[in-house]
């Protein structure tokens, strides 16, 4: 037999029986784990899908009526505002199904980070900075630098590391 025939889609293990000899090997802990993160993959995606149905509520009748003027700052912040919430919402859902996936064990700190970052960008996208104290427009500032650093600081960890 040759190697092309060795290796037909037949022979290989389909993703149910790969997911049933992986949890033939996890304790009892881990297939807790597996399904607490499955269920928080339905709720997070049933949000999501709940973000796109509201983005799509607001901006088809802007369409319809033909309203959408992107210099408009109100039609600005509530469109990117909504956008942002459905990408920080699959980002979130993504980290959290990659450790069922069993490609990383446990969620990165990094990607939370990022998330953080995200959300925080949305904050000032939608931010109405003429009734938002300067103190608070500062604080989001301190607190974006301060992760900014922190991400930076983890990837010259996991460079040093890896070197």
């Amino acid at each position: 037999m040759t190697t092309q025939e060795k290796n037909t889609p037949s022979d290989r293990p389909n993703a149910v029986q790969k997911f049933r000899l992986q949890w033939s090997l996890m304790s009892a802990y881990e297939r807790f784990e597996q399904m607490v993160v499955l269920a928080l993959g339905l709720i997070i995606a049933a949000v999501i899908v709940m973000a796109l149905l509201q983005l799509y509520s607001r901006v088809v009748p802007l369409l319809i009526r033909g309203a959408i003027d992107p210099l408009d700052h109100e039609v600005f912040q509530t469109l990117f505002g909504s956008i942002f919430t459905v990408l920080i919402a699959m980002e979130f859902k993504h980290s959290i199904v990659r450790p069922a996936l069993r490609r990383n064990s446990i969620v990165q700190v990094r990607t939370v980070l990022l998330i953080a970052l995200l959300a925080l960008s949305r904050k000032f996208v939608i931010l109405d900075s003429s009734v938002t104290p300067a103190s608070t427009i500062a604080a989001l500032g301190l607190a974006t630098l301060v992760l900014g650093v922190v991400c930076w600081l983890l990837r010259e960890r996991h460079t040093d590391f890896l070197d």
